[in-house]
């Protein structure tokens, strides 16, 4: 075994993020507007039920929080341990070495990249009825999405609690909205009787529950960024555990509550059926005919503002990963530098920013389907992308607390995140059986292997990359996974860089 040395350097305040600028509150912002709520209650919820056909959605959001709350105690209790912004890149390269490292970090690129570009598909979509209803004009879509590329460049490269203010605002008015149209179906219930069937036992193990629970934990992606906002927090320790935690809850109940309403007010024996004919519109036909055209009005245009809260959190996301990479050289060194004035990852926000203008103005002049082509299709295959993280996440949290020694509760180090990564991989099975239904495509067409295939193809060339560093760039090789460390240390490789070696950093090689 060899050492690794490290000489320090002046500090460089373009390599390093604001500290202490975001609470609890502002975290949890960033986290719910990601997980999207009216959108996946709008959109994800009915075509559950309407194209699986199963009315225990209810009964699937809530088993996934319990899964991924299992997953939370040990990714929390890594986040105790260190803050950085790359998160899943960062756990797994200490648990499970620095080329596994490499490759979540081509999956994440990847993953992120296509849930936030995707989003400006659907944003054309959920404008026309408004601007329809309120001006009387229906622009292309791509012209929509063009506003609102534009809104989400601008604030990527402005204060991440300016980002968080807006994100506060947006989020409080989408939750008040559905937690309106929830009263409005709960208070007008067919047949005038509460059912409570959707959460019936019976009616969740049938048939096509594994494309449900695959459809659920989708609509929980995001919940994970709590950690990538870490160095950005007040206090990392205190902050990250409690918006993890406070954001699956939240989505849990918000979740499995508007579900279940929706089954009450449209009838257990209907929701399938009314679900199939009329997709998003529903849960907005059922506000206008309870509420009022008033509050259809206020709710298409929070469905709106939704998709774009989305898309101003993933770019964070995006960014901050790909600064983080930067940072430690795994990309051109320019992504790892912040902006002097406003601490946000500026060459990495502008990248982002760049990729979802080349994607808006590519389907517009092929006149490619923004929904189906752009907003399904990435959507769907970026939070697979989430859920392959999630479990190798899992598996490294167990690695690195039997590797390290480090003291910690056998319940945070093992129990939970061994039942989390099992429950996992079976979900991941499942997405994979099913990934013909959930892109709306045929059994035998390409996408449907060629999506999921990318991935596991995306991390081994990451892997070939971080072994490619070690033998050709061993001072870079060590820096993977030190986080914000790598700003203020040059790593001095040891004389001798053949075989595997234990640095002072921690850091399985």
């Amino acid at each position: 075994m060899s050492s690794t040395a490290t000489t320090e350097r002046p500090s460089n305040v373009s390599e390093a993020l604001a500290r202490g600028r975001l609470g609890v509150p502002s975290v949890v912002f960033f986290v719910l507007s990601a997980a999207a709520p009216l959108t996946v209650v709008a959109g994800v919820v009915t075509t559950g039920y309407g194209v699986i056909g199963v009315l225990g959605i209810p009964l699937a959001f809530l088993a996934v929080a319990a899964v991924l709350t299992l997953f939370s105690a040990g990714y929390v209790a890594m986040a105790r341990r260190m803050a950085n912004a790359g998160a899943f890149y960062a756990y797994v390269t200490r648990g499970l070495g620095r080329p596994a490292g490499v490759g979540t970090a081509w999956v994440a690129l990847i993953a992120y990249n296509a849930l936030q570009v995707g989003l400006y598909g659907t944003i054309g979509a959920a404008a026309t009825p408004v601007l329809d209803r309120l001006f009387g004009i229906t622009p292309q879509w791509w012209i929509v999405a063009l506003v609102a590329w534009a809104l989400v460049a601008l604030l990527g490269l402005l204060r991440v609690d300016i980002n968080g203010m807006v994100l506060a605002a947006l989020l409080c008015a989408e939750i008040a909205v559905i937690v309106v149209f929830d009263l409005g179906q709960l208070g007008n219930p067919a047949a005038g009787g509460v059912s409570f069937a959707a959460f019936s036992p019976d009616n969740f193990f049938v048939p096509g529950v594994g494309a449900v629970l695959v459809l659920a934990i989708l609509g929980f992606v995001g919940f994970e960024a709590s950690v990538v906002f870490s160095e950005e927090s007040k206090d990392p320790k205190r902050t990250v555990p409690m918006a993890t935690y406070l954001s699956v809850a939240i989505i849990a109940v918000v979740y499995a509550l508007s579900s279940w309403s929706m089954t009450v007010a449209v009838g257990p024996d209907r929701i399938v059926e009314e679900a199939g004919t009329q997709s998003v519109d529903l849960i907005f036909n059922l506000a206008g005919a309870h509420l009022g055209d008033t509050v259809l009005t206020i709710g298409q245009a929070l469905f709106l503002t939704s998709v774009l809260a989305a898309m101003i959190s993933f770019h964070n996301t995006t960014a901050r990963y790909t600064f983080a990479l930067g940072r430690e050289r795994v990309l051109p060194a320019v992504f790892g530098r912040t902006s002097p004035t406003t601490g946000a990852p500026r060459a990495a926000s502008l990248a982002q920013s760049t990729l979802g203008l080349l994607v808006i103005l590519l389907y517009a002049v092929n006149g490619w389907d923004p929904v189906l082509q752009l907003f399904f299709w990435l959507g769907t295959s970026g939070g697979f992308g989430v859920l392959l993280m999630i479990a190798t996440t899992a598996v490294a949290i167990i690695a690195y607390f039997a590797r390290s020694g480090e003291q910690e509760t056998l319940w945070r180090r093992l129990i939970a995140p061994g039942i989390a990564a099992i429950a996992l991989i079976a979900i991941i099975v499942l997405a994979v059986q099913n990934f013909a239904n959930l892109l709306g495509v045929e059994p035998d067409s390409p996408l449907r292997w060629a999506i999921p295939a990318a991935y596991p193809v995306a991390a081994l060339l990451g892997a070939l990359w971080g072994l490619s560093l070690r033998r050709r760039r061993p001072d870079t090789y060590a820096r993977i996974g030190l986080g914000a460390e790598s700003a203020a240390a040059v790593v001095v490789p040891p004389a001798s860089v053949t075989g595997p070696a234990t640095t002072t950093t921690g850091v399985r090689q």
